[in-house]
């Protein structure tokens, strides 16, 4: 297993998530005519298949598939780590309310037959038909790169193999490799390159794709007329996340480079005609390249399908993956901390509840909503309360929370939301000593344009043991500049 850092495991989580919300967030707009610049994208559902707000469609489920076989640590280039993903494959499609044409075509005469089935069936095609280079074996490549990431080698041949499945046509592979190789390059450097695997290819394959790319950068996602071809499907998720200028941080106007990701995605989605497959696609490289942390927790906290899971469930998902399928040895009782004290009232917001990890296990009857700035067991998830779960680390250091101003904006932002609604909100962490002090001290600052020595000071009165860390106080100070 590759030895990853917290914002590159941050990153590794973002690959499925980003791929998820690109999804859902196109769901809605699928095979409509682009969109003009300036009209506002929302995961509304909805669409030709009537999904839900926050559903994703095949593009993910089929990902999942593939990642759930990745997750066991099984080497995806093997025959028997194919089987299962075309057995998953065939059980998704009897009930999902999409499966794309040509892996329809294909999924429709395996019976059983597992992955040498599919093969036959997907080359057969080709050779009678040459039609075989729709998109769907790109919007579901993403896993792959997960699960190769100390072996760039073993990713292009999976990455190609897969692809063959269900779409034999080679420039289908090539774009499949070339994705995830650009999806493992983001991951572990945070840097966005769709060329970083044409040297995969031979010279005259390398100077087309090339050609390709350079022409997406020059142009508009909507320019890509025929998306649900897998070159320009490719061309209009690269030209979605090129074209999209990456703001500079500004917390006094509240935009923040991690913005780039929700941007770029709803650019990709105006493009219209394949908007959701278009949208996973580069929802995949995004969120490689800025992490999980950088999807808006509205989104987050709406992601849900097949097979019947959600945000944090994908999030375990590429854990695994990049675990080699080894158990996560994270202690969620927090054995040995000292958790439950009194739940005491926001100084500000009486209906704003903050407490430590012990409010969480004995919740207050008028709570309704719960943020929850720590990981947590499922044991511990809030049954029947709309919950928002944000991962904060407390340790100091740019790498151990990556993009902390906009995650610390954005989680005050869904507490606002709740409580418009007329939700009683309970704000906690392990201890309530470093993660809630700060969010809660934020929240009245925005509330109150108050500066970040009152905010905190009015904390401290209700709950004694507020010490959030310097990075945490320093990015409070970031904001006071902003005058609110």
């Amino acid at each position: 297993m590759t030895n990853l850092s917290a914002a590159q495991l941050d990153r590794a989580c973002g690959v499925l998530l980003a791929t998820a919300a690109g999804d859902a967030l196109g769901a809605g707009y699928e095979f409509r005519e682009p969109l003009p610049d300036d009209a506002v994208v929302s995961m509304i559902g909805g669409g030709g298949f009537g999904w839900e707000p926050g559903e994703w469609t095949d593009d993910t489920s089929m990902a999942i598939a593939i990642a759930e076989v990745a997750a066991t640590g099984a080497d995806l280039r093997g025959k028997g780590a194919q089987d299962a993903i075309v057995s998953r494959w065939e059980e998704w499609s009897k009930t999902s309310k999409d499966v794309g044409m040509q892996t329809s075509a294909v999924l429709g005469r395996v019976r059983g037959g597992g992955a040498t089935a599919a093969l036959a069936v997907s080359r057969e095609m080709h050779e009678r038909t040459g039609r075989t280079g729709g998109n769907g074996n790109l919007m579901r490549t993403a896993p792959v790169a997960l699960a190769y990431l100390d072996d760039p080698d073993g990713l292009f041949e999976a990455a190609s193999a897969l692809s063959a499945l269900t779409h034999y046509d080679p420039e289908a592979g090539e774009a499949a490799a070339l994705w995830c190789l650009a999806i493992r390059h983001a991951l572990l450097t945070g840097a966005l390159d769709a060329r970083v695997g044409l040297g995969y290819l031979d010279d005259s394959r390398a100077a087309l794709w090339a050609e390709r790319l350079g022409v997406a950068e020059r142009s508009r996602p909507s320019d890509f007329r025929n998306n649900g071809w897998v070159v320009e499907a490719l061309q209009a998720a690269w030209c979605a996340i090129a074209t999209t200028v990456v703001p500079v941080d500004d917390p006094v106007s509240r935009v923040f480079r991690a913005d780039h990701l929700r941007l770029s995605l709803e650019n990709a989605v105006r493009g219209g005609r394949d908007a959701d497959t278009v949208a996973a696609i580069a929802g995949g490289l995004l969120g490689g390249a800025w992490g999980a942390s950088a999807v808006p927790s509205r989104w987050r906290t709406m992601l849900l399908g097949w097979p019947g899971i959600g945000a944090r469930d994908l999030l375990d998902l590429a854990g695994r993956i990049v675990r080699k399928g080894e158990p996560d040895r994270f202690d969620f009782g927090y054995v040995g901390y000292e958790v439950g004290r009194p739940v005491v009232a926001h100084p500000h917001d009486e209906g704003l509840l903050l407490g430590d990890v012990g409010a969480l296990r004995a919740l207050p009857d008028e709570v309704d909503a719960v943020v929850s700035l720590c990981r947590v067991g499922d044991d511990d998830i809030p049954d029947g309360h709309h919950w928002v779960e944000v991962r904060l680390i407390d340790r100091n250091g740019a790498d151990n929370n990556p993009h902390l101003d906009f995650v610390l904006h954005d989680t005050v932002a869904a507490i606002e939301r709740l409580r418009e609604q007329g939700r009683t909100v309970l704000l906690h962490c392990v201890r309530a000593q470093s993660r809630t002090p700060a969010v809660a001290a934020l929240y009245g600052m925005r509330r109150h344009g108050i500066s970040a020595d009152r905010a905190l000071d009015d904390i401290r009165g209700v709950l004694p043991q507020a010490n959030p860390i310097a990075d945490y106080r320093a990015a409070l100070a970031r904001t006071e500049r902003s005058g609110r």
